[in-house]
């Protein structure tokens, strides 16, 4: 039976570890992280700082004319906790360049807001490779395992410390690490588009998505699971169907297989 974790304290060790033997591994000088303002990202920033040292940890927020400014100084404050120098690269002029080679993106809210992770990702990969060092990927279970992401956007890295830690799971770390509360309280948003948050998109609260999973993953009978976490066979279809059809964000693109004699 799957369960949600106890030992968060071994969690972060491991964590710290894990971020440690990577760099180490890849013979980089540190890492680079896009600092969005919420509790993923956060979270990240503390385990890279605590794993390196602030002095290896580049932290990077990319803003653009639809952005709350809020989230700006959320990002700014996390950098203050943690004593890192925050960079901050509006992404606009790159956007506005891109609609006018493709005009048609605009009026077109996925494909802008996929458009706006990419670009963000180019910026943490250039930076990555002008200052030799790794991307790390502030993805989380819930979002990979429904595909809650964009496919060469902020589902690009070289590591993902939180990938097989659910949302539900990341609020815990967060508040082990000591993030403000102001963080860990704000409603999770992609910031694609004004607006946007994570579980209105979704259609389900990050507890049930979780607990949901939880259940799938350990074989449950999906009608206990409606039943007792009070959804609607709608909302277990949507979820069902969001797993499936996202399954090419989760494997390396399929390669067409040649027998050679």
């Amino acid at each position: 039976m799957v369960q949600f974790i106890e030992n968060y304290a071994e969690i972060i060790e491991l964590a710290t570890q894990f971020i440690r033997d990577e760099i180490s591994n890849s013979h980089t000088k540190g890492v680079v992280i896009g600092l969005s303002g919420g509790i993923d990202s956060a979270i990240i920033a503390y385990l890279a700082s605590n794993a390196l040292g602030k002095d290896k940890v580049a932290l990077v927020h990319l803003p653009e004319e639809e952005l709350d400014i809020i989230h700006t100084n959320d990002a700014q404050s996390i950098a203050d906790d943690l004593d890192i120098l925050l960079r901050t690269i509006n992404i606009s002029p790159m956007l506005n360049g891109a609609f006018q080679l493709l005009p048609d993106v605009e009026d077109n809210p996925l494909a802008k807001g996929n458009l706006k992770a990419r670009i963000r990702a180019i910026i943490l990969y250039s930076i990555a490779n002008l200052e030799n060092r790794l991307v790390v990927g502030t993805s989380n279970k819930s979002e990979i395992s429904i595909g809650y992401g964009t496919k060469f956007g902020d589902l690009a890295a070289d590591i993902w410390p939180i990938g097989q830690l659910y949302k539900t799971e990341v609020y815990e770390i967060a508040r082990k690490l000591g993030v403000n509360d102001k963080i860990i309280t704000k409603p999770p948003t992609a910031g694609l588009w004004k607006g946007q948050t994570d579980e209105k998109e979704i259609g389900i609260s990050y507890e049930k998505l979780d607990r949901f999973l939880i259940g799938l993953e350990s074989n449950g009978i999906e009608e206990v699971l409606i039943k007792e976490l009070q959804l609607v066979k709608e909302q277990s279809i949507r979820i069902k169907k969001l797993i499936e059809n996202s399954q090419h964000k989760r494997r390396m693109p399929k390669t067409l297989q040649i027998k050679r004699k």
